[in-house]
């Protein structure tokens, strides 16, 4: 039997278990694993220059390509502490992320040692399981049962925690022999699936909402071909799109309070069943008024978590299944029932669905200077083609993207839907690309959650991964003004002062071309609507051309409200601008505006 470290078998795991990259921040508690990550090869670092950064980083790359583990490394004490906002992002949205922190010798943890802190249980609340790892010869099984838990039922992070004694100590282990343990994932039987279906053969206006544990699954072809067979729409959540193609005429569009369609919410408050796969009922798709979202609707909801059936409210029937596993038997059964000729005509409910997406639009065409966000979308759209990465957080720049531009293909709206923490965009973007160094990433931020993790960007500098990142700046903390409106007050959201070095742009303050500058990126300022077009070419090529980040910033008008419910009832929405009447009030909406 082979003798080496623990920290090394550690590594050795890893690469068997398919890990081909990591990001992190090397110290004192964590530098034997690093000394086994250099020795081992195989595997390619990323220096980030923040933690939390780090595991944003492991989440943008496990969520770019099915199969994808992220793994994060950090120090002792603060580097653990850190990366919790990390898994508590990847918890939320199901993602498998592996977070492996360095701790104090095993004989002081407990004689408050430096930077030696109990993170075990400070990450036990947002991870499937945390553990510091006190014996070294326990360190393969703790690494095996951890990318079993990970994969298995519902997928999520798992963080692992290594004394430095333990990290140096020699173990016995062969990793020519080891083996990834089988993953479990629960399956629907038939007899579940011909009941959920007859609720749907029973209805007349039925809808599909696909969620991110569609995507999760790789199982976007599938629920396309069920889609289909059975003329059935699909709206996509937050997470879940582009389970379906923008363009398909099936996609009758996102359904929320905030990140919505007007003719999504429309098709969903004319729809009689609902059938829920891979989703969480999350509140910004359902809105606070669960009586308005149920009434009038059955619901079957398929989910690969049993406690998540009947969390937010009773379905009618529930199932327990993974998705792929769930449509796998939903088609072979329904192409069963349209050989038999029993699979209800949909062509009016679906001709209706498509009228309400032709004619339910809002106006992105504006040519006001400052500039209106809407007009940004919008040349977003014409610039950045189908094979577009796009990576976002919160905040209204993510809520009207949500609302305005386009998404062709799975994985290629990469979102955090639970947690939304400022700052995620820039280190989750370069995860994403590199991930898929090949596909254009573009990142979309508002001027706060750009300024919170900004030093990744010399990160992505560094190691010259390159994307676009279109930086919508008004100076203001846009979405917590806009919910200060319903308490009559402008507190504190105000981010405006006059930089002495850069009088020219006024009172927008940062001057966020010269920080990505002096990140050692490049920076477009535009101030015209007109200019944009050739800002983002121009981005393009200059990514292309130096393999770094380029940001785009885009000047826009102080205030902006974006579409959005006052009361949280998807019945509700409150549009703050004109709607669009006329082709050229919305010229990159997916279907043309029949006037």
């Amino acid at each position: 039997m082979a003798r080496m470290t623990a920290a090394r078998a550690a590594v050795e795991i890893l690469k068997r278990e398919g890990v081909t990259d990591a990001f992190g921040v090397p110290g004192a508690a964590i530098n034997p694993f690093y000394k086994a990550l250099k020795e081992g090869g195989g595997i390619h670092h990323t220096l980030a220059r923040h933690v939390e950064g780090a595991s944003h980083m492991a989440e943008g790359y496990t969520r770019a390509r099915p199969g994808n583990i992220g793994v994060c490394i950090g120090t002792s004490g603060p580097a653990g502490t850190d990366m919790i906002t990390g898994l508590y992002s990847a918890v939320g949205d199901s993602i498998p992320i592996l977070c492996i922190t360095g701790q104090a010798p095993t004989n002081v943890i407990h004689k408050e040692d430096f930077q030696a802190v109990d993170i075990a249980a400070i990450a036990g609340p947002v991870t499937k399981m945390a553990v510091t790892v006190l014996e070294a010869a326990q360190v393969p099984g703790v690494f095996q049962q951890a990318f079993h838990l990970m994969r298995s039922g519902r997928p999520g992070p798992v963080l692992i925690d290594l004394p430095i004694d333990v990290q140096l100590t020699e173990i016995e282990f062969d990793p020519d022999t080891y083996e990834p343990l089988p993953v479990y994932k629960p399956a629907a039987t038939r007899a579940q699936i011909e009941k959920a279906l007859s609720y749907l053969l029973a209805s007349e206006r039925p809808v599909i909402v696909a969620g991110g544990g569609v995507i999760g699954a790789d199982a976007c072809d599938l629920l396309t071909e069920f889609a289909e067979l059975t003329r059935t729409p699909v709206i996509p959540t937050l997470m879940g799109w582009g389970a379906l193609p923008d363009d398909h005429e099936l996609n009758a569009g996102m359904v929320g309070v905030q990140t919505s369609h007007r003719y999504g919410n429309a098709t969903f408050l004319e729809s009689d069943f609902v059938l829920g796969i891979g989703n969480r009922w999350a509140n910004r798709h359902t809105g606070y008024k669960l009586d308005v979202y149920r009434r009038g609707r059955t619901f079957v909801h398929v989910d690969i978590e049993p406690t998540q059936i009947g969390r937010i409210f009773p379905p009618d029937y529930g199932v327990v299944s993974d998705a792929k596993a769930a449509l796998e038997l939903f088609v072979r059964v329904a192409r069963e029932l349209k050989a038999a000729g029993r699979l209800p005509d949909r062509t009016e409910w679906v001709a209706a669905t498509r009228e309400r997406k032709a004619t339910l639009l809002r106006r992105t065409h504006f040519d006001d200077v400052p500039m209106k966000p809407q007009r940004v979308y919008e040349e977003m759209n014409r610039a950045f083609g189908p094979e577009t990465r796009y990576v976002t957080t919160i905040g209204l720049s993510q809520i009207a993207g949500a609302q305005m531009l386009h998404v062709y293909k799975p994985r290629h709206w990469i979102n955090c839907g639970q947690a939304g923490p400022l700052g995620w965009t820039i280190p989750a973007a370069i995860g994403v690309a590199k991930a898929d160094p090949q596909a254009p990433v573009v990142a979309l931020s508002g001027d706060y959650d750009f300024q919170f993790l900004i030093e990744e960007l010399a990160a992505a500098a560094q190691h010259r991964i390159p994307y676009v990142h279109v930086l919508v700046n008004n100076a203001y903390l846009g979405l917590i003004r806009q919910a200060q409106l319903g308490l009559d007050i402008d507190f504190q959201v105000n981010l405006e002062f006059e930089n002495i070095n850069t009088p020219e742009i006024g009172v927008y303050g940062v001057d966020h071309v010269k920080v990505a500058e002096g990140l050692g990126c490049k920076a477009i300022r535009v101030t015209e609507p007109d200019r944009l077009g050739a800002a983002f070419e121009e981005a393009k090529k200059l990514a292309e051309e130096y393999r770094v980040p380029v940001v785009v910033e885009a000047i826009l008008e102080r205030v902006t409200n974006i579409s959005m419910s006052r009361t949280m009832d998807i019945s509700d929405i409150t549009e703050f601008e004109p709607l669009a009447t006329e082709r050229s009030h919305a010229p990159t909406a997916i279907s043309p505006l029949k006037v």
